[in-house]
């Protein structure tokens, strides 16, 4: 008569070095990311609502707004307006995030991730590239949306999937904001709040109108707007005017697109991670 016998798991020591906690900082990330991805596809609503809003932006300064402004001779309104346009859209997606971390923080969710044994960065970093997922359904919607009423990238398909990173570069370094901001807020009403950095940071920008024809001081500050360099870098890549005034900044765009977002996820990401690690302490 042969004795089954079971195998009993040996516990991990807490510390099994790099390779195993990198492992499980994806692991658990993604878990995250499977659970926020889930609550969109159970929520059409707040889905619909995200999607409307870069649909109306396009009808809106296309067919509203368009036709009465000027950004130089010879320059299709339209042309110039979307590319500014798809860069606004990432940028406002900020508010999204802190509201989505706002609402964890209230319902007792994240103290519930906190005081499960997975890695202190998921939850941050699951966000983020979740938000990362649903920027890209939203410009691939406004894409589609700029596409119908008449806007075309002109400098072929591989410049155009690089301006589209460049745009989801964006988003992603602006997450970071978001979350942070969304830890630190004390409530969804403070939350709701952060509209009024996020207007500001979106308009006073070349999203609508090149720098060069605002009054000066204002001018300077739109023009070393992170939203201006990626806006007017996509506009390069997509064939489409980039009308300026020959600043350095205007000059080296593509360059500030890549190095704005690098450096507001370098101060930011981990300032996220670092709030939440203390949160309740």
């Amino acid at each position: 008569m042969s004795t089954a016998t079971h195998s009993v798991p040996v516990p991990l020591p807490a510390d099994d070095g790099a390779g195993r906690r990198l492992y499980w900082a994806v692991a658990d990330c993604w878990t995250i990311v499977r659970r926020d991805l889930t609550h969109l596809v159970k929520q059409p609503s707040l889905v619909a609502w995200q999607l409307g809003f870069p649909i109306v932006s396009v009808l809106l300064f296309v067919y509203v707004f368009g036709s009465a402004m000027e950004v130089g001779e010879g320059v299709s309104y339209k042309d110039y307006a979307m590319p500014g346009m798809f860069a606004m859209t990432m940028a406002f997606g900020f508010m999204n995030t802190a509201m989505a971390v706002v609402v964890d923080k209230e319902r007792g969710v994240t103290d519930r991730f906190r005081a499960m044994p997975m890695a202190s960065s998921a939850v941050v970093t699951g966000r983020g590239v979740s938000d990362v997922l649903h920027a890209a359904l939203d410009l691939a919607v406004m894409a589609a949306i700029a596409l119908v009423v008449g806007w075309r990238p002109d400098d072929g398909l591989f410049p155009a999937l690089a301006a589209f990173a460049l745009l989801l570069l964006l988003r992603f370094a602006l997450i970071w904001v978001g979350v942070l901001l969304g830890l630190l807020a004390k409530n969804q009403e403070s939350a709701g709040n952060l509209f009024a950095v996020a207007f500001p940071f979106g308009m006073i920008s070349s999203v609508f109108t090149p720098p060069s024809l605002m009054p000066d001081w204002l001018g300077t500050l739109a023009m070393w707007n992170p939203v201006s360099a990626t806006a007017n870098a996509v506009r390069d890549l997509f064939g489409n005017p980039v009308p300026g005034g020959g600043s350095w900044i205007e000059e080296h765009a593509l360059l500030m697109a890549v190095v704005w977002p690098l450096a507001l996820t370098a101060v930011f990401l981990p300032l996220a991670v670092r709030r939440f690690q203390r949160l309740g302490r």
